[in-house]
């Protein structure tokens, strides 16, 4: 028995080369094979050792694993095939953070701070649920781009009936309530329609002439024109600008002498003119239906014979350039209409009707104080 022992010991006992340091590797294969309980890899003999196999382990099969050292754990387990180790703490990435917003600010320029939410506008009298809102009928109108017409509402240049209004989202009926830009009132009402005809001589200044002669609807194509109706008359003689509408209120206004709204006529003579005519002109002509005067006399031109002389008046009664002219010795020859307030017949070809600008609707409208 101790002769057993004694050979157990010297082919690799605990005290072997292989278990004197602490720590220390398993030995080869083949090596040592310690009794149930027991393990090798310790510096002090049998038994499970720390950091070693368990005995049961060790008793199966070689003693070959990890280093084990004394008064340590296992060590830091292997990845497994196809997947990362443990890594490492990040560094810090706030001053990169910081680089790369700079650099971005730098290339494509600060950012846009969000647009804050409007306010309510129930609380607003103008404001209708069910209407059209009010950058968008803006834009319709024809006074700019919606989102032009949304900085236009923010600036307080935008007004409802009377009352400014600086919040979007406020919704009106184009209908029944009258919107202001700048002063300047926007026709916002699709039904109503402003035409500008330039009157050739002959016409009679009637939608219908029960002699047949040739008037106004003559030149009014059904299907593209609605129904209008003229705004004032021009004698049968007389050329030029005759305003065409649907907007009874306007109507009523241009023809009304409380509004003085100014029409500009061209008028052929026979010539010299005298120099005092003008002024004679200006202070006032009586005539049988009372004093009529005109607000501008000009010179315009002058051939042999004949003479071109350009008068404003606001005054709309029948015949009234004619009369004045009878009344100073110098009857019209030629008589044209070029300007009704802000509207003007430009170059307009005789017999056309073309459709009103939606400045030139918002510049009459506003000449009446509508």
């Amino acid at each position: 028995m101790a002769a057993s022992h004694g050979n157990s010991a010297r082919s690799g006992g605990a005290r072997g080369p292989q278990g004197r340091g602490k720590g220390s590797k398993a030995g080869p294969k083949g090596g040592f094979r310690s009794g149930p309980g027991k393990s090798s890899g310790s510096g002090k003999g049998s038994g499970p050792g720390k950091g070693s196999r368990t005995g049961d382990a060790a008793g199966r099969g070689y003693a070959k694993g990890p280093a084990s050292g004394r008064g340590k754990g296992p060590g830091k387990p292997k990845a497994a095939a196809g997947q990362k180790g443990p890594q490492k703490p990040r560094a810090f990435a706030g001053v990169d953070k910081y680089e790369r917003r700079a650099s971005a600010i730098k290339e494509h320029g600060p950012h846009r701070r969000r647009r804050p939410k409007n306010p309510p506008v129930d609380r607003l009298e103008v404001h209708d649920e069910n209407g059209v809102r009010l950058q968008k009928l803006m834009a319709q109108a024809g006074v700019a781009s919606r989102r032009v017409c949304e900085e236009m509402i923010q600036d307080g240049r935008v007004s409802v009936d009377e009352q400014i209004v600086t919040e979007l989202g406020v919704r009106v009926d184009p209908a029944l309530q009258v919107v202001h830009v700048d002063g300047m009132r926007i026709q916002t009402d699709e039904k109503l329609v402003y035409y500008a005809f330039n009157k050739p001589a002959g016409v009679v200044s009637t939608m219908e002439d029960p002699d047949g002669r040739r008037c106004v609807s003559d030149y009014l194509d059904p299907r593209k024109h609605e129904r209008v109706f003229h705004v004032g008359r021009l004698d049968v003689e007389t050329e030029g600008l005759l305003l065409l509408t649907n907007d009874g209120e306007l109507t009523n206004r241009l023809t009304h002498p409380s509004y003085e709204v100014p029409k500009t006529y061209l008028v052929q003579v026979h010539g010299p003119v005298e120099k005092g005519i003008g002024n004679q002109m200006k202070e006032g002509i009586r005539l049988e239906d009372g004093i009529a005067k005109v607000d501008d006399f000009r010179l315009v031109d002058s051939t042999p014979g004949h003479v071109l002389i350009e008068v404003v008046l606001h005054s709309g009664r029948n015949r009234i350039v004619r009369r004045m002219f009878d009344a100073v010795d110098h009857p019209v020859e030629k008589l044209a209409r070029t300007h009704v307030g802000p509207i003007a017949i430009g170059d307009q070809k005789q017999g056309t009707v073309r459709k009103l600008s939606h400045t030139e609707v918002g510049n009459l409208l506003a000449s009446v104080g509508m």
